[in-house]
């Protein structure tokens, strides 16, 4: 019989058996979440599972946040915030309030995830927590609600798609890249319900918030959840981000040499180029050359994709000391408030308001489409967010183009898509804000 992959050695561990593509196993889920919007559906077939009265398996791993619309655009979503609130208090669930940021980001921040865990979500970026090596993929309210009373999920165990990329990347070329590249390879749908795996030289070397960014899309090609193994930098970034010691995260997590993949997608890091993905779909992905020249109304810097404290820092370098090309808007927005507050620390907060930017509290912002700088019709966007369907951040009538951060930054001197490989760019390691930092 052939090795595991990184998805059958997570879900055999959590379901206690010899967990093999296909089976149909019940797994130990180690945290889950649930926000704003999905909440109340989830908190109704909790409170139907348990006949109303409780408890909740696990609330000390139970994590709710008002991420989506927050603050309130509304009174429906403000009535929302108040059943995440009353639900929280009266079942001792980890709540987070408006401005803490999103989910994903302060399930990492806060340690709710690390190697080998299974995180469940409902959201579809739950995906996220494959960064660290745990298997973390988004389910329904219904299923997110019964495991909240059970603890514990059914799962059939995916299939594996294995990307490989050897070598050293090259100048303005991130892990956003690499993700857009890979969904523009296979398709919208080209690993729908299986675990997109990570692996190569190239992306060991990746820093830990560029990991979390593969992991994080590999829903925008049907992926059950995206796994990068973990190592000693993986270790090394939740001891900092939880005050443990780096010892006490098992990254021994592998794949066996043998493991059988659906398929295996190889690249060389030296030939890879920034991309950029046309509207109206994630897959419609090009080298930035392509669409270089574009002119764009609106940057947006943000997400559970590309909020990250790193992600700001590099386009606000790049705006350092310049402002935005004429005609043009940006709105950013950081993925906590741990963030927020360290680039107003850093002076990264000063740099974007002095350029013209408009930098908001932390949560999902424009990317949701409902508030804090939608499109209108004929608006033409160039964002770091994930998705870039028709309507997606606002008018059916406007556009939005995906991109790194760098190539936001090098786009918003000129008003129009440019090769960040035209400016200076920076690549960060993980410069993480400390635990004390990081509480609500």
């Amino acid at each position: 019989m052939t090795g595991k992959t990184l998805a059958e050695r997570i879900l055999s561990e959590k379901s206690n058996t010899d967990a093999r593509a296909g089976d149909y196993v019940e797994a130990e889920v180690d945290a889950m979440l649930t926000h704003d919007v999905t909440g109340p559906l989830t908190f109704e077939v909790f409170r139907g599972v348990t006949d109303g009265d409780g408890p909740l398996a696990d609330p000390e791993n139970t994590v709710i946040t008002i991420d989506h619309h927050a603050p309130a655009d509304g009174v429906q979503a403000a009535n929302n915030h108040n059943a995440v609130r009353d639900f929280a208090a009266e079942f001792g669930a980890v709540q987070f309030d408006v401005g803490d940021g999103i989910c994903h980001q302060l399930l990492v921040e806060h340690g709710f995830a690390e190697p080998g865990d299974l995180v469940v979500g409902a959201d579809s970026h739950s995906t996220t927590f494959g960064g660290l090596g745990a298997f973390g993929t988004g389910v329904g309210s219904t299923d997110l609600g019964t495991a909240m009373a059970t603890g514990d999920l059914w799962f059939r165990v995916p299939d594996s798609v294995r990307f490989e990329v050897e070598g050293t990347l090259p100048d303005g070329v991130y892990a956003k890249d690499l993700i857009l590249r890979f969904i523009g390879d296979v398709g919208f749908d080209g690993a729908t319900y299986r675990a997109a795996e990570y692996g190569g030289s190239a992306v060991q070397d990746l820093p830990i918030h560029e990991r979390l960014v593969l992991s994080n899309m590999a829903i925008e090609m049907g992926g059950k959840a995206g796994l990068v193994e973990p190592d000693e930098r993986t270790a090394r970034f939740l001891a900092r981000q939880t005050g443990r010691t780096e010892s006490s995260f098992d990254v021994s997590l592998a794949p066996d040499d043998d493991a059988d993949y659906a398929a295996v997608h190889t690249y060389d890091a030296a030939d890879l180029a920034p991309q950029v993905s046309k509207p109206s779909n994630p897959e419609n992905a090009v080298d930035v050359d392509a669409v270089a020249g574009t002119p764009v109304d609106q940057l947006f810097v943000g997400t559970c994709t590309n909020g990250r404290y790193e992600d700001v820092r590099v386009v606000a370098d790049i705006l350092d000391g310049e402002t935005l090309a004429p005609g043009t808007r940006m709105v950013v927005v950081p993925a906590s408030k741990a963030i927020y507050r360290r680039m107003l620390d850093t002076g990264v907060f000063d740099t974007f308001v002095d350029a013209g930017a408009i930098v908001q509290s932390a949560g999902c912002g424009p990317c949701f489409g409902t508030h804090d700088g939608v499109l209108g019709d004929g608006d033409v966007c160039l964002a770091t967010a994930n998705r870039n369907f028709p309507g997606r951040e606002g008018s059916m009538d406007s556009s939005v183009y995906l991109a790194s951060p760098a190539t936001v930054g090098a786009s918003a001197l000129y008003g129009e898509i440019t090769d960040p490989r035209t400016v200076e760019t920076t690549r960060y390691d993980d410069d993480v804000v400390t635990p004390a930092e990081a509480q609500p």
